[in-house]
């Protein structure tokens, strides 16, 4: 298994996209991406789950009030309650992964 995962930015998977579709324009892919992201992020806001087969799925997980601590001074500190995006891999998207990263050279 890779010693380091890389990341991809939002910038990166743009240029990714209109290098795969000649056909699009980078214009077009930002706004492709910039739409998906948008209207994921406000069904989100509504509430709504997400799901898009094959790859997985989001959804608001809550978690309640507690106690925490000030890491820095030890202080006991409030957090509140508060929503947080969730995203589960779909059983697709989990074998492609593993498959890939099995047949990946270790180095």
């Amino acid at each position: 298994m890779p010693d380091r995962i890389d990341s991809m930015t939002k910038s990166e998977l743009i240029v990714r996209l209109a290098a795969r579709f000649p056909q699009l324009i980078a214009k077009d892919a930002d706004l492709a991406v910039k739409v998906i992201l948008d209207t994921l992020s406000a069904a989100l806001v509504r509430g709504e789950r997400v799901e898009i087969r094959g790859f997985g799925s989001f959804a608001l997980n809550y978690r309640p009030p507690r106690t925490g601590r000030n890491p820095k001074s030890g202080d006991q500190v409030s957090v509140p309650e508060k929503w947080v995006p969730h995203f589960k891999a779909g059983k697709e998207l989990r074998e492609r992964v593993d498959r890939a990263l099995q047949e990946t050279p270790a180095s």
